[in-house]
């Protein structure tokens, strides 16, 4: 073994662990419901085939996002620790894929506390619908602020700033508490109240003239989508964005489980919890829209929206147009969904980094909160509550999404796959543990049809921006090529250089014990010596 991994502990140290499996299932539920599943699901399958989507969808959850989710429990909970000093225990050169998942937290953390702070702002502007007779004037030049160019001004804008300054102060509360008393705390309060906020959003929703208008337009399967690949990419993307695997998160969190625990049984639960809520989403979102559509006189197609579009421009619209005033109630059950929603999701994103950070230095949670969770906030303040902030956060959005999780899973699953042949080990450690167990099918899933999914979808995505008649979003290249390509590739690197710096004496690596009974060396790699099976051969087989 190398001389780190030999290295006796300098004490004894536990890890820090949920309060139970129901906490830490609580936990991954917040992190899994965030804001793509009410934003992005009611869309994506609205334009993808309406009820016929349902079918890729559930094949694309089985057949990767809920066996991408029992890979990254089983390299979390076996290997104890953040994706760094996980892929660190398992072999030391695949540390880099660990601050790469790292650092792709880092840049969704910093622009995800905009749209918080949004969210938190509506609240308060729904009691006296404040947009007025223009909701799309007020969000972009009234509130936001945008500057008409994509640039680099650091303009602030106060109506953004101050609502973002108290989610980090709150996000940065939870985190520096802990894992048992903030983030599962956090997520055993949150999770409750916005499942709760939500079906009373879907109920006043399910009342509104126009309603089933708009649950036909959602749920009429358009069976010939089913013939078309990008039906099917749109689905697995889907999956893999809303249940926030392949960047870490599930690795994080598996860590701090107990040794006896029903990992499978757990994922299948957040799984389909996850995608439960974005059916419910779909509902409430599409009787909305058919209210509206019916209320303008015009097709549900017409004002059919995506994204930052949908909450805060034909949301207040709706907002505005409801009866009987439900439009205040409307809007402070629709933000505040977005904000329960996000708030526990980005608590999970910024734990990855900021554990990564802790087992790496042998720093207290605490003093990495109070520095470097402190510098991170700095930055988001001055990146994204400026009046430059959207055309940022846009371009971000997309490439590290794009270009980040997608191309950090590929890496990962033929990493441990492949190049490591050590699928077979985390499928025993699966089935040491858990009460639904896995097999030669489970096998063939992750070592190849995960990659072929997962390399497709990049390469798709990748010819579509190069062969594009103009730079993404029609912004300027050197804008696209620094804040897209420029920081897409800057995570690998950044990640790599990181790795290569040593591990403090007090870090997690000394004193926090593995509880595998196995750490995995050098000459394991080399000889193969305890692999269970070899990969190709039981793909084969």
């Amino acid at each position: 073994m190398s001389s780190q991994t030999t290295s006796a502990p300098v004490e004894s140290s536990k890890r820090e662990a949920f309060g139970g499996r129901w906490i830490f299932i609580l936990a991954a539920m917040g992190s899994a419901i965030g804001l793509g599943n009410i934003w992005r699901f009611p869309y994506i399958a609205y334009e993808n085939g309406g009820g016929a989507f349902i079918i890729p969808y559930l094949v694309a959850l089985l057949s990767a996002g809920i066996p991408l989710l029992f890979f990254d429990y089983a390299i979390g909970h076996r290997f104890k620790g953040s994706p760094p000093l996980a892929f660190r225990r398992m072999a030391k050169w695949t540390e880099t894929i660990g601050w790469w998942k790292a650092m792709i937290c880092v840049v969704i953390g910093l622009y995800y506390a905009a749209i918080l702070g949004w969210a938190a702002s509506y609240i308060f502007f729904s009691s006296t619908e404040a947009w007025g007779d223009d909701a799309n004037a007020f969000f972009f030049e009234e509130y936001l602020q945008v500057s008409d160019t994509p640039s680099l001004d650091f303009t602030i804008v106060p109506g953004v700033f101050w609502p973002m300054l108290a989610i980090w102060v709150a996000v940065l509360i939870v985190l520096g508490i802990g894992v048992r008393r903030g983030i599962g705390i956090a997520s055993a309060i949150g999770i409750p109240i916005l499942v709760v906020m939500f079906l009373v959003l879907v109920g006043i929703s399910l009342t509104l003239e126009g309603a089933v208008g708009g649950l036909d337009a959602l749920f009429t399967p358009n069976w010939e989508a089913l013939l078309s690949p990008g039906v099917w990419v749109a689905a697995y993307g889907q999956i893999f964005f809303s249940l926030s695997v392949g960047f870490g998160i599930m690795i994080t969190y598996s860590s701090y489980l107990k040794k006896r625990t029903n990992l499978t049984g757990s994922g299948m639960v957040v799984g389909f919890s996850n995608s439960g809520f974005e059916i419910l989403a779909g509902i409430g979102v599409f009787s909305a829209l058919g209210f509206m559509a019916q209320a303008s006189g015009v097709a549900v197609g017409d004002v059919v929206e995506s994204g930052i579009g949908l909450a805060f421009v034909a949301f207040p619209e709706i907002i505005s147009q409801a009866p009987l005033g439900l439009g205040p109630i409307i809007g402070v059950l629709f933000f505040g969904s977005l904000l329960f929603a996000g708030f526990t999701s980005m608590i999970s994103i910024l734990e990855v980094t900021l554990s990564a950070v802790k087992d790496k230095t042998g720093w207290s949670r605490v003093t990495v909160v109070s520095t470097f969770g402190v510098a991170l906030a700095l930055l988001s303040l001055v990146g994204f509550g400026t009046t430059s902030g959207l055309h940022l956060l846009d371009v971000s959005d997309y490439f590290v999404n794009q270009f980040g999780i997608v191309a950090a899973a590929l890496v990962a699953v033929v990493s441990v796959s492949w190049l490591l042949r050590r699928l077979g080990r985390m499928v025993d450690h699966l089935n040491k543990v858990s009460s639904f167990r896995l097999g030669t099918v489970y096998k063939f899933l992750i070592g190849l049809v995960l990659p072929v999914v997962l390399g497709y979808t990049l390469v798709l995505e990748f010819i579509g921006q190069m062969t594009a008649d103009e730079p993404y979003g029609g912004m300027p290249n050197w804008y696209v090529n620094t804040f897209g390509w420029g920081m897409a590739v800057s995570l690998i690197v950044i990640g790599f250089i990181v790795s290569l710096l040593p591990w403090a004496k007090g870090s997690a690596l000394y004193t926090e014990q593995s509880e595998n009974e196995y750490l995995l060396d050098d000459a394991d790699l080399t000889q193969g010596k305890h692999a269970a099976n070899d990969t190709e051969q039981e793909i084969k087989s």
